[in-house]
């Protein structure tokens, strides 16, 4: 099994900063993707950004230019730096792991951005 944690979330004004990370412990692949997702009230869940165990990153439109994920593989942790924050942003950011065994979401953490 794997587990994931994530924190950093919290509340933030408009153009601000957020600093999103997800500790993976448990069973982990040396072939993996962690991804950041959200899922504002009302809406499907969606992706913001991705990371492959390599290192290459992928990331929503809505995200780009504004959002980076990066990855420490040796602590196991994803990084998500969220810059220039838009009321739009809120919402439940979850992160997810993937390997050709095992597809985990963590518990989530609240992003709420104010005008």
């Amino acid at each position: 099994q794997v587990q994931l944690v994530e924190s950093g979330g919290g509340l933030v004004q408009a153009g601000g900063s957020l600093r999103l990370s997800c500790a993976v412990s448990g069973s982990i692949s040396s072939i993996n993707v962690v991804g950041w997702y959200r899922q504002a009230p009302g809406e499907q869940r969606e992706l913001v950004a991705r990371i492959t165990s390599g290192g290459n990153p992928n990331y929503a439109d809505s995200g780009k230019g504004r959002f980076t994920v990066s990855r420490d593989n040796a602590k196991n942790t994803v990084i998500l730096q969220m810059n220039s924050l838009k009321p739009e942003d809120t919402a439940v950011y979850y992160c997810r792991y993937s390997d050709r065994r095992y597809d985990y979401w963590g518990q989530g953490t609240q992003v709420t951005v104010s005008s």
